[in-house]
């Protein structure tokens, strides 16, 4: 497939800049550029293929892509969670599979090692992590446990300086070329225990998924420990219970919420652009009421979803945002990106289904991202449960 120019120009109706420092702008401009020089000429075939562009990994390394909000002195960047909500709209633009590499590795690799980690582990994991010499994974979702984590089989037992891991993690992005997993798992009293898990370990593999119709460039598999002995040094040393994995969730909800909406503005982008040149009836498709409806019902909703992204972000910076605006937010910008790329379809008509455009592989992608990190429904319980303070999990 011949390479894409990509010619996005970002939306920004209510002048949301204006919200913005200049090294928050810089910042985007550096991923923006990245992504339409590195990631767009590229991702159509490697999409269509269903293969992992291996090279990215280090060119979000050398980008400050992984763990932006990790201090320097481990290799982050150092930055505000606004600079990280605008790296990962970027990157989503591109494509989710590309965003979802750098959210698996900051949010739930180097935040669980930075926060609930001992001194040795940060110093040894986050500077390899961060330049992108190694990937990391993140193991939750069992195969029968995915919305209700408590429930989960893999188990911890004790085995002198060692434990001995057994279970299976599915639906783990970057896991197939993954040098470190961070894991979840019970141990012999029932309590959650979070663990550095290494590439080369007996007993630890990760067969590849295959067969996605969604985010068909991320690399997806399944974690598999068969009596695999990890040294107790490797067990996180600050956390206990769900607080763990559901923290790490919280910060990758966040970037999902910018880079949903990343993938919503390419797709009116796209269509916008569309709609002045494609000519039926001779005029432009532009000029006719129902497409006009569509393109600004994309904007208004991009629009609405930009400013809660922005107050959400500066909420995150002042140590104020609460994991329920979270859901909110991820919800939200799933929700509408969903309908705007579905909406972008429509008005390229046949085009849209093609590789041509990007609106179909954003399209399928959503579907992804809409039930990862909580399903939909989950985060519209989350936001019942603290509205009306009724529990509807149970």
């Amino acid at each position: 497939m011949a390479a894409r120019t990509d010619l996005f120009v970002s939306p920004d109706y209510f002048g949301v800049d204006e919200l913005l420092t200049d090294e928050q702008k810089l910042i985007r401009e550096s991923v923006r550029t990245y992504v339409k020089k590195e990631i767009s000429p590229i991702i159509e075939d490697y999409a269509q293929k269903a293969e992992f562009p291996e090279q990215i990994v280090k060119q979000l390394g050398d980008l400050g892509c992984f763990g932006p909000t990790v201090p320097v002195k481990y290799g982050g960047g150092g930055l505000d969670y606004i600079s990280y909500g605008l790296m990962m709209q970027e990157l989503e633009r591109g494509d989710s599979g590309v965003r979802s590499t750098a959210s698996v590795q900051g949010s739930l690799v180097m935040f669980p090692i930075y926060e609930y980690g001992s001194e040795e582990q940060r110093n040894k994991y986050l500077p390899r992590l961060a330049s992108g010499e190694w990937l990391g994974c993140f193991g939750l979702t069992e195969p029968n446990h995915g919305s209700n984590p408590a429930g989960m089989l893999t188990n911890i037992k004790d085995d002198g300086d060692h434990v001995i891991l057994n279970g299976a993690k599915m639906w783990i992005s970057n896991a197939p070329f993954a040098q470190v997993a961070v894991v979840w798992a019970k141990d012999e009293n029932g309590d959650i225990r979070g663990l550095i898990v290494e590439r080369g370990m007996k007993g630890f593999s990760t067969p590849t998924s295959h067969g996605k119709w969604s985010l068909r460039a991320s690399a997806t598999g399944e974690l598999v420990f068969d009596n695999v002995r990890v040294p107790k040094s490797n067990i996180l040393p600050n956390v206990k219970g769900l607080k763990g994995p559901l923290s790490c969730l919280t910060k990758a909800r966040y970037g999902i919420a910018w880079g949903a909406v990343g993938a919503a503005m390419d797709c009116y982008d796209t269509a916008l652009r569309y709609s002045k040149e494609r000519i039926q009836f001779d005029k432009p498709i532009g000029a006719f009421q129902l497409q006009q409806k569509k393109l600004a019902e994309m904007i208004t909703e991009i629009t609405k979803a930009q400013l809660l992204n922005w107050r959400l972000g500066s909420l995150m910076n002042e140590g104020k945002a609460s994991p329920e605006q979270v859901s909110m937010a991820k919800r939200n910008g799933c929700e509408i990106a969903a309908d705007i790329c579905r909406q972008a379809r429509q008005m390229l008509g046949g085009m849209g289904i093609t590789g041509e455009y990007s609106v179909m592989r954003h399209m399928m992608n959503l579907e992804s991202v809409i039930t990862y990190e909580g399903t939909h429904d989950i985060h519209l319980l989350i936001t019942g449960m603290d509205v009306t303070g009724f529990n509807a999990f149970k």
